[in-house]
């Protein structure tokens, strides 16, 4: 059995590796193909060369949705993760009640975001209207309207990952830390956070990659409104390949440079944080 499964091997590999090939890459080279093209469906297709990317770019909308889109990812990777940390720290500490604490903080991530979106919705017009003002009027109020929702879902989340970084650290290591009397803040700059970069590495990488890629959330609470301006980049490839006709061609060129520009940040950020982590 063992020697037949060493010589067929690869024969076991051709349903995984075929749906693999059907499902993503298949449709993925098609894509970047249809990105210099121009067409209304994938039959009738005509090469236009870079004409779409030059749309693209020179689409003031979209580099807005860039920029709105990075200052968003910025903000929410700092306060998720600075929050998801702190709580983790808390709820490590010897409390009554602390595995009710963390089911509570993590129930937020098990909402789908669309009707998340709906609900905060609701709560921000409530709120919002004491002040004669919406989240569609105001960009500004908008953009901190989503900041909150995508912070109040993410940081339970995160919260786990932490949570178990923090738990991995060999007791041993701070009680020797304590010993030698060093200070809470010398004991988390110095032990904890170089200990935790795994933790913080996969944590930074989950939410920068959320930030950019957030979609369902901004579409529910704002839809780009108004006039667009809180419309980040995914909500812009979206309208722009269903709601323009005869651009089908300009989104698709869109989708591929926001996934060069998601691919780089990722990357980036992936070298960044694993260069800081230590072996345990």
């Amino acid at each position: 059995m063992g020697k037949n499964i060493k010589k067929y091997w690869a024969l076991f590999l051709i349903p995984t590796m075929g749906a693999f090939a059907i499902g993503f890459v298949i449709p993925f080279l098609l894509g970047i193909y249809l990105s210099f093209c121009e067409f209304r469906t994938v039959t009738d297709s005509q090469f236009v060369g870079l004409a779409n990317y030059i749309k693209a770019l020179s689409d003031t909308v979209f580099q807005h949705s860039f920029f709105y889109t990075a200052a968003f990812a910025l903000v929410t990777v700092i306060v998720i993760n600075v929050a998801a940390f702190a709580l983790a720290v808390a709820l490590t500490k010897k409390l009554r009640g602390t595995n009710i604490f963390r089911t509570i903080f993590f129930m937020p991530n098990l909402i789908g975001g669309i009707v998340l979106g709906y609900i905060w919705q609701l709560i921000f017009s409530g709120i919002l209207s004491q002040w004669n003002t919406a989240l569609n009027l105001d960009a500004g109020v908008g953009f901190v309207g989503l900041v909150i929702l995508v912070c109040w879902q993410q940081i339970g989340y995160m919260m786990i990952i932490y949570i178990a970084g923090l738990q991995s650290i060999p007791q041993e290591v701070m009680e020797a830390v304590e010993i030698d009397g060093a200070s809470a803040w010398n004991k988390l700059t110095r032990v904890t956070l170089p200990m935790m970069m795994p933790s913080i590495t996969i944590c930074t990488f989950l939410s920068v990659t959320n930030g950019f890629k957030l979609f369902d959330q901004n579409l529910a609470l704002t839809a780009g409104e108004p006039a667009k301006m809180s419309e980040m980049m995914a909500l812009n490839i979206y309208n722009t390949f269903y709601g323009r006709v005869g651009w089908e061609g300009v989104g698709q060129a869109k989708a591929v440079i926001f996934f060069i520009i998601v691919v780089g940040i990722g990357l980036i950020q992936l070298r960044s944080t694993r260069e800081r982590e230590v072996q345990q």
